[in-house]
């Protein structure tokens, strides 16, 4: 297809910069890969999305992604051009992605996946595993936490901290609104709910949290001997557990008792009242945002999709340290617990999908049947 047929051509129910975009992708993909145009996609059953790895994906320190390619272990690579690093697959139908970090990185790295012509993705059910900030008046650091819930902490209002009137917890406040906390005049809008609240299959994320619940999970001294310092916080000073709780993510590194505040608030303003922020992403709506417009083409399923994120840190310091202490302040242990934790809880998920593929490709765990259609 030429160029001036892409910018001429207009898919039913796709804005048109949509279908250009996507048949430009479709291209560079296609020229990419070493496949022939007749070889038949190979079927995907579980996506695992990481965010960030130390160096090689295999032999050094480990981040997010070196766990999965070594201990599943996933055995083969494809080149993929279009994102941060290689593409990893096993022969029982899983692939890992190191999509890299911030919310356009993820954006970029699964789209480019959704539309590589190698890959069906259709049936697949989608994992995010990676380490997160974590509110410590709900989760303690090594905790691995299943949200229900991802929202998007980039889209607001800012003013200065300098310039806040003294009457205002924080100086961000949501679009459309006049002052923090406020729900705003379009808060139920199409575009909000498509690209700040994103919410996940509840039934699916319960039956992954019932699943992993009792998983004993790693500490170390570093980290008891950091939870000690949060006296106030009594769910801080738990050793790690699989919980439930919901994640912001955003793009910038945010930390402090006021922006915890801030997160609290604006979780429940955009999710609802049942639902609680536990922990902090910088990638995760970029993710979500991705995948749902994949889904409008058939070529993903938003049903299907999990977030685990593992507490590395807490999102505000202890009550007699300041923020600016603690927002730098190295990760006890060097976070790696917290990658442990992501890799042994999403990996009961992962094997208990394929395990079952027989069924789970045709009904999610949790009673949702067959795909919803690509055109809602």
């Amino acid at each position: 297809m030429t160029y001036w047929a892409l910018l001429t051509r207009q898919r039913r129910g796709l804005p048109l910069i949509t279908t250009l975009c996507a048949g430009l992708l479709g291209l560079a993909l296609t020229a990419c890969s070493s496949n022939s145009s007749q070889t038949l996609p190979t079927p995907i059953k579980v996506v695992v999305v990481s965010m960030f790895e130390d160096g090689a994906e295999q032999g050094d320190e480990p981040g997010e992604f070196q766990y999965w390619v070594e201990r599943m272990p996933l055995e083969t690579a494809w080149e993929f051009p279009l994102g941060e690093y290689p593409l990893y697959t096993d022969e029982n139908g899983v692939l890992a992605i190191c999509v890299g970090g911030g919310i356009a990185n993820a954006t970029a790295s699964i789209m480019a996946l959704g539309l590589d012509p190698r890959f069906d993705l259709s049936k697949a059910y989608w994992l995010v595993a990676g380490i997160a900030g974590g509110d410590p008046t709900d989760v303690s650091l090594g905790s691995a936490v299943w949200a229900n819930h991802v929202v998007d902490g980039d889209l607001l209002y800012e003013i200065d901290g300098r310039e806040i009137p003294e009457d205002w917890p924080y100086g961000l406040i949501p679009l459309g609104a006049n002052k923090p906390a406020e729900v705003p005049g379009d808060i139920y809008t199409n575009w909000t709910l498509d690209t700040i609240h994103f919410p996940l299959n509840h039934k699916l994320a319960q039956w992954a949290y019932e699943l992993t619940a009792d998983t004993p999970l790693p500490d170390h001294q570093e980290m008891r001997d950091y939870r000690a310092l949060y006296k106030q916080f009594p769910q801080a000073q738990k050793p790690p557990r699989v919980a439930q709780g919901d994640t912001l993510s955003a793009s910038t590194y945010w930390h402090g008792q006021r922006m915890n505040r801030w997160a609290n608030d604006w979780v429940g303003l955009y999710a609802g009242s049942n639902a609680n922020f536990a922990t902090s992403n910088m990638e995760d709506s970029g993710t979500l945002t991705a995948i749902h417009r994949l889904a409008r083409l058939g070529k993903a399923d938003a049903q299907r999709v999990m977030v685990l994120r593992t507490v590395s840190n807490f999102t505000m310091p202890p009550t007699d340290k300041t923020a600016a202490w603690s927002t730098t302040a190295p990760y006890p242990a060097g976070g790696e617990p917290a990658l442990e934790s992501a890799f042994l809880v999403g990996r009961q998920v992962t094997n208990q999908l394929v395990e079952a593929w027989a069924d789970t490709q045709h009904t999610i765990p949790g009673g949702v049947s067959a795909l919803r259609d690509a055109s809602e």
